[in-house]
């Protein structure tokens, strides 16, 4: 086929596609919208009570999407607020497109139940269930309450804050200088021995632990004042 034909052919079609009667093109959306919809709907339906799903339409008029397979283009995305969603189109699935989605997620979320100094270890009794969008809180918005408990505040926290990430921190089971215990373990033998901490650590941070005026040993915090060595 020439330039000047193939031009042509390009320029039937999108005049051909121009010329379709709206509520065919309608028609198509909608099929095309619904089945985004379905598709985020279950990915998304285990993560709060209430799904809301709202799928912008494509915005230029292109062929109807023959046998729409939805699919997300970023691995791992976290199904709430603004999302992107792939389309294949057609029987081979070689046409691809890709769509604007909004996704709301009602359900409950922990919040501090009172004033929160700095350095205070959460318990149960620190928190209290709060109902909302999820997709409105900040990213990094914890939202399982166990999560939380036994977490040490990094800052002072206000009532009816929902926390984040960076303003907790696994509570130190180890402190520097302390005197601490070393179990040292392998097959058919356990060995235990005292040093002292040289930083602080929690569970399953690995902490460097002096013996004598010398010696030295990076060990794993295991327990409150014990540390284990695996050989």
């Amino acid at each position: 086929m020439s330039r000047f034909a193939h031009q042509r052919h390009l320029l039937g079609l999108a005049l051909s596609l121009w010329l379709l009667p709206t509520p065919l093109l309608a028609s198509a959306d909608g099929r095309l919208i619904e089945a985004v919809q379905g598709f985020l709907y279950d990915e998304a339906k285990t993560l709060g009570d209430e799904i809301v799903v709202e799928v912008y339409p494509p915005s230029a008029r292109l062929p109807a999407c023959e046998a729409p397979e939805p699919f997300l283009p970023r691995s791992g995305e976290k199904m709430m607020g603004r999302v992107s969603v792939g389309v294949r189109c057609g029987e081979d699935g070689r046409q691809v497109r890709y769509l604007q989605a909004e996704i709301g997620v009602i359900g409950s979320y922990p919040v501090l139940a009172s004033d929160i100094d700095v350095g205070t270890t959460l318990a149960t009794e620190h928190l209290e269930a709060r109902r909302g969008n999820l997709a409105e809180l900040p990213r990094r918005t914890i939202l399982d309450s166990e999560e939380l408990v036994g977490k040490m505040t990094t800052r002072p926290l206000r009532a009816g804050e929902a926390l984040q990430e960076h303003q907790v921190r696994e509570r130190p089971l180890v402190e520097r200088n302390q005197r601490v215990t070393v179990v040292a373990r392998g097959n058919a033998f356990r060995v235990s021995r005292e040093g002292r901490a040289l930083e602080p650590g929690a569970m399953g941070d690995e902490v460097r632990v002096r013996f004598g005026s010398r010696e030295t040993l990076t060990a794993v915090v295991s327990g409150e004042a014990t540390l284990s060595v695996d050989f």
